[in-house]
């Protein structure tokens, strides 16, 4: 009785230390996954806008509710413009995961941390003077001139310009830093000369400005030229009276250039969130408008960043095919079960292929120390002449009832029998010389 419980308790003994080593193993694999892998995607991103009235502006604010049907908080951090927002997203204790960016403010080389997730419109720089005050671009050095705040786009890519065309020149002319809203309402005032502003179409400032009668909207000079010089630059046609036309506002057709805004993100930003920012890209700016035709943007085009993998991804087949069919949550969910039924299965298979062949070693060793005592025994034996005393035999004894207590599967019964056997024949041959 007291045998067959000593059995009973080995081998829940075994049963114990097998579960919780493969316990340990899940365990380890799992924390692995979510601590490498990431696999849950935050609840809130913050995203850098340029301020009131610019399409950037507005654009965030469709992308905010597009996120919320998700479950994500899209937080509005103000910014004064593309140049400030590149030096949020570069740093990575800011806070700032996303931000709309106008080529030519960054580089692959500058931004090593930052990627792009396509092209969303065309963000002209627009020039608007008083009058006819402005015919040619060197009437620009004797201009009360707004060219944008610091920190701005427009301020960045407007000094850019003047300088190649040997414009800017502080003792002749005024540069002042104006945000567009007040370069519009002053230029309407005649309180400044002359404008330059880089938005979009759509903008509310731009818009006020091709209203006005006060103020008139200037071609670029030499457009091809900046084309050729700035490979990021467009070159676009604004027509006649588009503004209005019963007023015929532009009079004529009126030529810009212009950089394509790009979705940029920093590239450790959670794949699920890129994914959500694209769709909610592809709501915001597939639509037909001025300087781009139905399905123009968003685009898979890298001009100054590298495209995120994903969003290459995303060009050629859309989202996942989880986020495609569930809500977003419930893909996470199963995405994040995945992340760890894999690897799990991963290495559970390998494991339950080489299971038996473990166990079968594991048990044959617990026999085989009783073999290695017994063949001591036996090398002692030979060792001495004649039978080697009671000592002996009581040792043997004692290896015998330890072999006979041993609790092995049916499987590895007739190796212990053999063992049981082999200490008889031991015992024999010791028991030899008392008998002569």
């Amino acid at each position: 009785m007291m045998d067959l419980q000593r059995k009973k308790r080995s081998s829940r003994l075994y049963a114990v230390v097998t579960a919780v080593l493969l316990a340990g193993l899940a365990g380890g694999v799992i924390w692995l996954a979510f601590s490498i892998l990431q696999p849950t995607p935050p609840r809130s991103v913050a995203m850098a806008v340029e301020p009131e009235g610019s399409f950037n502006s507005e654009a965030a604010k469709h992308y905010r509710e597009i996120l919320a049907r998700s479950g994500i908080e899209l937080k509005l951090v103000p910014s004064t413009g593309a140049v400030e927002s590149v030096a949020r997203l570069n740093d990575a204790k800011s806070g700032i995961n996303v931000a709309i960016i106008p080529s030519g403010i960054t580089s692959e080389k500058a931004s090593p941390q930052l990627v792009s997730l396509g092209t969303l419109y065309y963000e002209p720089l627009w020039l608007f003077s008083r009058g006819g005050l402005v015919q040619r671009h060197e009437q620009l050095r004797t201009q009360r001139l707004s060219v944008g705040p610091e920190g701005s786009a427009g301020r960045a890519l407007s000094l850019e310009f003047l300088a190649r065309v040997g414009i800017i020149d502080q003792r002749s002319g005024t540069l002042l830093a104006l945000t567009p809203a007040e370069a519009a309402q002053k230029l309407q005032r005649g309180d400044i000369d002359t404008a330059i502003l880089l938005d979009a179409w759509e903008s509310r400032d731009v818009q006020q400005l091709l209203a006005s009668e006060e103020v008139e909207l200037k071609s670029i000079r030499r457009a091809d030229a900046f084309v050729a010089l700035y490979p990021y630059l467009n070159k676009l046609v604004l027509p006649a009276g588009v503004a209005n036309m019963a007023e015929n506002r532009p009079p004529e057709d009126v030529l810009l250039v212009a950089p394509k805004a790009s979705l940029v993100v920093r590239s450790d930003l959670h794949p699920a969130i890129q994914y959500l920012l694209l769709e909610a890209a592809l709501e915001v700016h597939s639509e037909p408008g001025m300087f781009r035709s139905a399905g123009q943007f968003p685009a898979a085009e890298s001009i100054d960043l590298p495209l995120s993998r994903y969003a290459r991804q995303f060009y050629k087949s859309g989202s996942p095919f989880l986020q495609r069919h569930l809500p977003f949550w419930l893909a996470v969910l199963v995405e994040q079960m995945l992340v760890v039924v894999i690897p799990l299965f991963g290495l559970l298979y390998p494991l339950s292929r080489f299971a038996p062949a473990i166990y079968g070693w594991f048990e044959r060793r617990r026999v085989y120390k009783l073999y290695t005592e017994l063949k001591e025994l036996e090398d002692e034996l030979a060792a001495v002449s004649g039978a080697t005393g009671q000592g002996f035999s009581q040792r043997l004894d004692e290896l015998e009832e330890r072999a006979s207590n041993l609790s092995v599967p049916a499987a590895f019964k007739p190796l212990l029998y053999a063992l049981r056997l082999h200490i008889g024949m031991v015992r024999e041959q010791n028991q030899k010389p008392s008998a002569h």
